[in-house]
């Protein structure tokens, strides 16, 4: 653990600053870092399948606008996509 008493020692010796809040704010300090570990992975994660399924879709509009498929094959692809 983090040692948080900040160069202060009480009868309790290290591990213990503050009265007792170090191990409080150790606690605090490491639920904020795994916060926003879990923030910046969902944010990653989620930005890469938004990207996927929207380079996806402008290839369909791409390939159909080129007559290489039909309204029907769009409407049919479109809709895997948009699920």
């Amino acid at each position: 653990m983090f040692n948080c008493n900040w160069g202060f020692m009480n009868s309790f010796g290290h591990g213990f600053g503050m009265g007792g809040f170090g191990f409080i704010f150790n606690l605090l300090f490491i639920g904020l870092l795994a916060y926003l570990v879990y923030k910046i992975i969902k944010r990653v994660s989620r930005s890469d399948g938004r990207q996927d399924r929207n380079d996806s879709l402008e290839i369909l509009k791409r390939k159909y606008a080129n007559g290489e498929i039909n309204s029907e094959e769009f409407n049919r692809m479109r809709e895997i996509l948009k699920a």
